[in-house]
Formats: structure tokens, C-alpha cells, sequence
């Protein structure tokens, strides 16, 4: 599942970032509210987390504008302040949950379960391309109803081509939404990644665009 997470502290946002990709999520980062406001509402989302306190466009109004625009996935606001009104004025926005920082990680993680769980029968849990099925609840991978073993970082970079199906995703995006931030990976590591996927899953799956990066086609059998 892709979550958002719209966040200026830069640590702050790696710290949840981090965490999230070690329970198998795909994050992605914006740093300001106007950035936000963009990826939320032309990009495919599970769940947002939104700071409130943000540069160029606070939390708040970039809710509203979501919410104006149609768009329902869950949002989790974060705020350094602990007032009521601000709670409620983030509720009536249309946010579905509200953490103050600082906050534990594992509380965060629960929370988000929670949401994700309520809007679930919303929402794809199911990635597929041809006989292939990535199930993001159960975190497990099949083919032709087979399951096939794949180590997180397999399952993570797999999810992330299967979100942007059709879209030819650069081997430096991949790295940024797969590995944490304190870890370099050399140089040809995605390429090692891919051709270990294409052996457990064929060859054909995921296809290479030199110069460009890799894709899964939307017609992908």
C-alpha cells in the first residue's frame, strides 16, 4: 500500500518513512503543503499523514482541498500543538484520526492499521498482472495461485512497479521508496533485485527500458 506522508521536518518524515517501508508500505514524501496537495490529488494513496504546521500551504487547507476535490482516502493529521480547537477544527476538515508530536512510532503504525483496516473494503488490496497476485494485507506473493517466496525488499520493489503499472520508474526512484535512509546501496543493486524476481517469477514480468528504468505494462501477462 502507498501511504503520503506531508511532512517539512525532514527527520521527522524519514523517521516515519523508515518505519513504514519495514511493514512492507511504499512511502512517499512531500515537504511542503502545495507539494502535497498535488501528489494527493493526482496520485493513487491509501492513507495520507499530514502535518498541519506546513510551508506554502498549511495541513488544514490542504485537507480541505482534498476533500473538496473528492478525493476520501483516510488522513492522519500530525501537530506539535495539543488544543482542542485545532482537533476540531482538523475533524471537521474531513481528518479521520489525530496524533500530537511527539509521538511513539509503534502507536502511529497502530493507528494507521486501524484506518487502513476501516476503509479496507474501499480500497485495492489485491495487486495483480497476469497470473501474478500481490496481496498487500498478507503481505505474500503468488503466481497462478502458487506462493512465491521473496525477501521484503523483493516484495517492496515489486509493490512499488505494481503501483505505478504502465510507468516507467527510474532505478534511482526505486532505491529512494525501497531502502531505508541510513543504507547506500551499490550502484547495480535494483538491477540485482529485478533479475532475482524475474527468476522466481519469469521473465516477461518486468521489463527494462535502457537509459530509462523498468516497468511492469499494463498488459502484463
Amino acid at each position: 500500500m502507498r501511504i503520503l506522508i506531508v511532512e517539512d521536518e525532514t527527520r521527522i518524515a524519514g523517521l516515519i518513512a523508515d518505519v513504514l517501508k519495514s511493514e512492507g508500505y511504499v512511502a512517499e514524501i512531500a515537504t511542503d503543503g502545495e507539494e502535497g496537495w498535488e501528489k494527493g490529488g493526482t496520485e493513487l494513496y491509501a492513507a495520507a499523514i499530514l502535518d498541519i504546521g506546513l510551508p506554502r500551504l498549511d495541513g488544514i487547507s490542504v485537507l480541505r482541498n482534498w476533500r473538496k476535490e473528492g478525493i476520501d482516502f483516510p488522513v492522519m493529521l500530525l501537530s506539535a500543538k495539543s488544543s482542542w480547537n485545532e482537533r476540531v477544527e482538523g475533524i471537521d476538515a474531513g481528518a479521520d484520526d489525530y496524533m500530537v508530536k511527539p509521538f511513539q512510532m509503534e502507536e502511529l503504525l497502530a493507528r494507521l492499521r486501524a484506518l487502513l483496516r476501516r476503509n479496507s473494503k474501499q480500497k485495492m488490496t489485491v495487486l495483480s498482472a497476469g497470473d501474478l497476485q500481490l496481496d498487500l494485507r498478507q503481505m505474500r506473493i503468488s503466481v497462478q495461485g502458487l506462493p512465491v517466496k521473496v525477501t521484503p525488499l523483493e516484495f517492496r520493489l515489486l509493490s512499488f512497479l505494481l503501483h505505478h503499472k504502465g510507468e516507467i520508474v527510474p532505478q534511482s526512484t526505486l532505491a529512494e521508496n525501497i531502502y531505508f535512509r541510513d543504507q547506500e546501496p551499490d550502484s547495480n543493486a535494483i538491477e540485482v533485485l529485478v533479475g532475482r524476481l524475474r527468476r522466481k517469477l519469469g521473465t516477461d514480468l518486468i521489463e527494462t527500458r535502457r537509459g530509462f528504468g523498468y516497468m511492469i505494462p499494463e498488459d502484463a501477462a
